[in-house]
């Protein structure tokens, strides 16, 4: 750590229905964009950048994300001050929930242990249109039931190859899912949603790109009859070449909460 730099960890909640993922990306509206655009107003003509512990796609929300805040030569003398300001500049879907100096042998992503996401969706009767941010609406009649079952499955250490998109060399497909069903949706309420609604629950120490929504995906075509559970368990032998192409929308999905060893 440069002794002339200050770093803090700072947790946050986020809407990710406009936003383009986290990400900067050129031309597109962003939540590490709108972060750095209002960090650059509060803080003028101070060097900073920012690291997160993980990236989030399209329309993803989070209840409990984390990124960590670099500045040069000044400290923040008065934390509370400074979050309350920051949040007074930020759009009102983007909130910071917590600032604090980081521990000098605290690592963002390496000390990141246990991530939880959350994928809330609802299936029958088309939805009131306030329901589009926070749930995937499925029109068709699905087999909960079997469905929870299925969800299952995925736990445990599996070679996850077939359910991340663009697959690169040298990733790391065999990985631990820790925990993986399906349960009420008692976590988001609103007097707009149906009547019934559900949410997977899924954690591991972390996830590829698509992961969790190619999971959900899997779950919305065994739900609707068009998979096995014996195709789910294929899946995770990629010599048997199970090909996956359904991405449960970005909206459903959201970060729950990120656990640390330490920090």
């Amino acid at each position: 750590m440069n002794k002339n730099e200050h770093h803090y960890i700072v947790r946050l909640q986020y809407l990710g229905f406009r936003y383009s993922g986290w990400q900067i990306q050129p031309g597109q509206r962003t939540v590490e964009g709108m972060l750095m655009k209002t960090l650059k107003f509060v803080l003028p003509e101070t060097k900073l950048k920012i690291l997160a512990s993980g990236r989030t796609d399209a329309k993803v929300s989070a209840l409990d994300a984390v990124f960590e805040l670099f500045l040069a030569d000044n400290p923040i003398l008065e934390p509370e001050s400074f979050l309350e300001r920051f949040n007074e500049n930020l759009p009102p879907d983007i909130r910071i929930i917590e600032i604090k100096p980081k521990d000098s042998d605290f690592n963002i992503i390496k000390h990141a242990k246990h991530k939880e996401y959350l994928y809330l969706f609802s299936y029958g009767a088309k939805n009131h249109p306030f329901c589009a941010p926070f749930m995937a609406n499925v029109m068709s009649d699905l087999d909960i039931d079997l469905m929870k079952e299925g969800a299952t499955l995925f736990e445990g250490e599996h070679n996850f190859s077939s359910y991340t998109a663009n697959l690169k060399p040298n990733t790391k497909v065999v990985r631990t899912i820790d925990t993986c069903h399906i349960e009420a949706n008692n976590i988001l309420k609103a007097n707009f949603f149906p009547k019934k609604s559900y949410v997977l629950r899924i954690g591991g120490a972390g996830f590829m790109r698509y992961q969790i929504r190619m999971i959900m995906g899997a779950l919305f075509q065994l739900g609707k009859g068009n998979l096995s559970l014996d195709q789910i368990k294929d899946s995770f032998d990629p010599e048997k070449e199970i090909v996956l192409n359904s991405i449960a929308p970005g909206s459903g999905l959201v970060l729950n909460a990120v656990k640390y060893a330490q920090g």
